[in-house]
């Protein structure tokens, strides 16, 4: 049986690898455009997968990164308004947003497995300049989701573990104001 230590730990490291092959992605998306755009400007022959290839990487980022950004606590707030709340209100809207975050990724695990699966039984493919088998640019989004649900959960436990500390703290430094 794996230790709850040791499973921690690999799904950092699955996480941070699925993040890396995020940038590489970005990489070769990059330097495809900019090879495109060099082409382009010297009048050669356009390559025709690369509005293609970008689109896919597109996907596979925005599914392999989110997981190691929501770990890292790096996705955007718009906390002009929950600034104005309590820290213990915000604690509580952050761990209510991310039980809908759970919520929402396990629809999309739920939905896109099913679909995964459909696509690759039937051997749908993908027809534009590249026949890619379309269940291979699916199958991120459930892999992606039940990562995020994961980190997701992490957040959850994190947030209710302080929250829950400081209801304590605040008990028991209440308690030693009304014993003075």
């Amino acid at each position: 049986m794996i230790s709850k230590g040791k499973l921690a730990s690999l799904i950092d490291r699955i996480t941070d690898a699925m993040a890396i092959v995020a940038a590489l992605l970005l990489f070769l998306m990059m330097f495809s455009i900019c090879l495109e755009v060099v082409l382009r400007y010297f009048d050669l022959q356009p390559l025709t997968w690369v509005t293609e290839i970008t689109e896919y990487i597109l996907l596979y980022v925005t599914f392999l990164g989110a997981p190691w950004l929501l770990k890292e606590d790096g996705h955007v707030r718009v906390d002009i308004i929950i600034r104005k709340f309590s820290i213990t209100s915000q604690k509580l809207i952050d761990i209510s947003t991310s039980i809908i975050g759970i919520f929402v990724c396990s629809i999309l695990v739920w939905f896109g497995a099913e679909t995964t699966w459909s696509f690759y039984t039937r051997g749908i493919p993908v027809i534009k300049v590249l026949e890619v088998p379309k269940f291979l640019l699916l199958g991120v989004i459930p892999f992606g989701s039940l990562f995020l649900i994961i980190q997701f959960i992490r957040r959850v436990r994190g947030l209710y573990e302080a929250f829950s500390s400081e209801r304590i703290m605040q008990k028991e430094s209440g308690e030693l104001k009304s014993g003075l």
